[in-house]
């Protein structure tokens, strides 16, 4: 198999800044960019810019997800100004799903029982009016949202936020290493409850401890027993490989290719 054949059947996480500087090695690469929107990028870069690389992924029959940026974002804040911020920030974002036309859009739910927990109502409250303006955005275009597991111990708030938004566009994305690194549970004690809106999966490893985010196969992820689930189950989400190290890239390639047969 090819690296090519491999890399058509999956995204790999990549910052727009880092995207911006190697899109010429990417293209030649064949990856599939996960374009990441992290730090000041939505304010520093133009629409020519986000433009400029959609095009160039375009023109190479190259397809793309996006991953909304999250760090010390609320969307669900009881802070009327945080949350306005926040929703500002995730807007811009969804300012570019026209321009890359991408196959999603992950967002971190971003519950975290040790502060949200005291406030589960409103913060619940919050946040749906926040995802609903934002899947208002997104059914233009017919592009669903992932919500990916970050902190959150069990899959009660997604399956309640999901349920509640109701949508086909509202969707779930498994982070297989924030399930051991934050949860600290297993893929069984969330992939079964979650199927109903499974639409996206975010592969890589860590030991239990950190979110390092190693290769497959390079941490305790139950990788094998996952990958037989999904093939037991006939579920096809779309696949991130999310190596946090240039260098990791051919090696999770290869081991995503090794555990996840066609």
């Amino acid at each position: 198999m090819t690296l090519s054949h491999i890399t058509s059947r999956c995204f790999v996480n990549a910052p727009f800044y880092f995207l911006k500087e190697n899109i010429n090695r990417i293209i030649t690469d064949g990856i599939q960019p996960e374009i990441g929107l992290e730090g000041d990028v939505l304010y520093s870069q133009s629409k020519g810019d986000f433009e400029q690389i959609a095009s160039h992924l375009s023109t190479n029959n190259l397809s793309c997800t996006l991953h909304a940026p999250f760090f010390e974002l609320s969307i669900g804040s009881l802070d009327p100004y945080i949350r306005k911020a926040s929703r500002d920030k995730y807007k811009k974002a969804f300012e570019l799903i026209p321009i890359f036309k991408p196959k999603s859009v992950v967002c971190h739910l971003g519950f975290e029982d040790n502060k949200h927990g005291y406030k589960k109502e409103e913060w619940f409250k919050y946040s749906l009016e926040g995802w609903q303006e934002l899947l208002e955005i997104a059914e233009k275009y017919n592009t669903p949202i992932m919500l990916e597991n970050t902190y959150e111990l069990n899959s009660d708030q997604h399956v309640q936020m999901l349920t509640a938004l109701d949508s086909p566009l509202a969707r779930f994305c498994l982070d297989v290493g924030h399930v051991i690194a934050f949860a600290k549970n297993s893929w069984q004690d969330w992939l079964p409850t979650m199927e109903p809106w499974l639409g996206q999966l975010h592969l890589h490893d860590n030991n239990g401890d950190r979110d390092i985010h190693l290769p497959i196969g390079q941490g305790i992820f139950d990788f094998h027993g996952f990958a037989a689930y999904l093939s037991k189950k006939k579920l096809t989400p779309l696949i991130t490989l999310e190596p946090h190290r240039e260098k990791d890239v051919e090696n999770c390639l290869l081991a995503f290719a090794e555990y996840f047969k066609e």
